[in-house]
């Protein structure tokens, strides 16, 4: 069976979702910086429980000159591809710093396109295949507490709708994650409500479920597409002087 890639796959929710995937049969390539330390344990642990192929590939997302070659010295093409790069950053620095700005903005925007073009590429050619990214609510309406990180999101849920339009004659499903809240190390100096917090773990089974079933776009939790709608709706002259 041709392998699933992760791309990001240090983050929580990602080791949740392979742990997923691997349970159901998938073999896995995962890929990150510094994978080949950070999680050789993690490898070794899920491909023994769950009897399948592990192996791991270092990528540098900011390195956009090696995208290609990351592809090209792949031994078998993935199946499928899953993003979990993010980078919240610091919104208070991006605001008055050029370079933290930019690292929000490559991180989780521009490389991940440049990364992502080259597998839809190849997707498009055999005329297979599956693509899922993780954005974010904070991609739905700009807010003063993190507008940098909401702006690339922003940008990434419209790359993958533009790309679910382009490859939708061609049998490749492009499935957007708009996550909410989700108890990570990410967020770990953040106060979560629990009621509006996921678990990875339940993450990883909805974005299993998902893929199979080849949705479009899925809200880690039903109420924050209500949430969003209604935040979307408040018009602008009241929404500029909210506290958010």
């Amino acid at each position: 069976m041709d392998p699933i890639l992760f791309l990001g796959a240090k983050s929580d929710i990602a080791k949740a979702t392979a742990k997923v995937y691997a349970e159901n049969g998938y073999d896995l390539y995962l890929a990150g910086r510094n994978v080949k330390i950070e999680l050789m344990d993690f490898s070794i642990e899920i491909s023994q429980k769950y009897d399948c192929q592990v192996d791991l590939f270092e990528l540098d997302i900011l390195e956009f000159e090696s995208h290609l070659l990351f592809f090209e010295l792949l031994p078998h093409k993935p199946k499928g591809v899953l993003c979990f790069i993010g980078y919240l950053g610091n919104q208070k620095n991006s605001e008055s710093e050029l370079l933290e700005t930019k690292k929000i903005i490559d991180i989780n925007f521009t490389g991940i396109i440049s990364l992502l073009n080259i597998f839809a590429n190849y997707f498009e050619k055999i005329e297979s295949g599956f693509i899922v990214g993780i954005s974010s609510v904070a991609g739905e309406r700009g807010r003063k507490s993190n507008y940098i990180y909401g702006s690339a999101k922003a940008g990434l849920t419209n790359y993958l709708s533009g790309l679910r339009n382009r490859l939708a004659d061609k049998n490749i499903n492009v499935l957007t994650i708009i996550p909410g809240f989700v108890d990570t190390n990410m967020t770990k100096e953040i106060e979560l409500p629990p009621l509006l917090t996921s678990t990875p773990e339940s993450v990883a089974r909805h974005i299993f479920k998902s893929q199979q079933n080849r949705k479009n776009i899925i809200y880690t939790k039903k109420i924050w597409r209500w949430i969003m709608l209604i935040l979307k709706a408040i018009p602008e002259r009241q929404f500029k002087k909210m506290s958010l």
